[in-house]
């Protein structure tokens, strides 16, 4: 069985995942992009180790901040985890708001095949970017990345740039979508990022930007590109920190619209913080009633 339990940030998703586990003998896999850098802990909201209960989780802390994680390789990583769970006669809850990921690694969706070439390797960054501007006016990599740079060049070359995506799921799944009210949900993500940064989320950031490292994960991930541009001078903290709240609500919201259009047979479940305990029967009931 697998189950996977999704929906915007500051929902719950990862309590209910934890007591499920207990119930129903599962072990958890991330589908969190950000959750897979290791020491990206305070920003992430990523599951505390105490929090864990003793329940194996899968695909956190699996890459250094500085490397390359696409979704491409969350596919692969992913469909290997869930085999090697079955394998333990277990059952399967993924878990997380990256709709992208897990809509890539249950469903067909198929990648181009890419030739790795060497005919470019000895190309500068400016010869590079020379030849890419005879195939588009838009880089949607970071220029300033010379093997990025390289890789897409290639995936134009042997025409591999666009990606297959297919409808048709290739596992029996279901999905319980976490909700709350929007008023009450932006308020509690406005209360988890003033948390965060009483836990110690500007020394995180801090750390990695004093010493010089601006890879992918940094500048696009929220919570950390917004300390970034503090760091630089380019805001005030408090500006900072409102920006946090601002683009993680913009987040939740795009989570929903996703997660509706993308997946068909998901179930929604509205979140009873008063009596999590609710919650959790519901969640049961819908899983056992298919």
């Amino acid at each position: 069985m697998i189950i996977c339990i999704v929906g915007p940030t500051g929902v719950g998703k990862t309590k209910l995942s934890i007591e499920l586990a207990k119930k129903l003998n599962a072990e958890i896999i991330n589908a969190d992009s950000m959750q897979v850098y290791r020491k990206l802990d305070i920003g992430t909201a990523k599951v505390k180790e105490e929090e864990k209960e003793n329940i194996p989780h899968h695909l956190f802390d699996i890459v250094d901040v500085e490397e390359e994680y696409s979704v491409y390789d969350y596919q692969r990583d992913c469909r290997r985890t869930i085999e090697e769970i079955r394998k333990r006669g277990k059952n399967v809850i993924i878990v997380g708001g990256t709709g992208l990921y897990l809509k890539a690694a249950l469903y067909d969706y198929r990648f181009p095949k890419e030739e790795k070439t060497n005919r470019n390797k000895d190309l500068s960054k400016e010869e590079i970017l020379e030849k890419l501007q005879q195939y588009t006016d838009e880089i949607p990599v970071d220029p300033n990345n010379p093997r990025r740079l390289l890789r897409l060049l290639e995936r134009y070359e042997n025409n591999t740039v666009e990606e297959k995506r297919g409808n048709q799921p290739l596992y029996d799944f279901k999905m319980i979508a976490l909700t709350l009210d929007r008023d009450l949900l932006y308020h509690r993500i406005n209360q988890r990022v003033d948390q965060m940064v009483k836990e110690g989320l500007i020394e995180e950031v801090k750390f990695f930007y004093d010493q010089n490292i601006h890879s992918k994960a940094l500048k696009t991930g929220i919570g950390y590109k917004e300390l970034y541009d503090y760091f630089d001078g380019s805001c005030s903290r408090e500006e900072a920190v409102e920006k946090i709240k601002q683009n993680s609500r913009h987040y939740a919201k795009r989570q929903y619209t996703f997660f509706r259009h993308q997946f068909p047979n998901i179930k929604w479940l509205e979140v009873d913080l008063n009596h999590f305990e609710k919650t959790i029967e519901e969640a049961i009931h819908i899983i056992e009633r298919g």
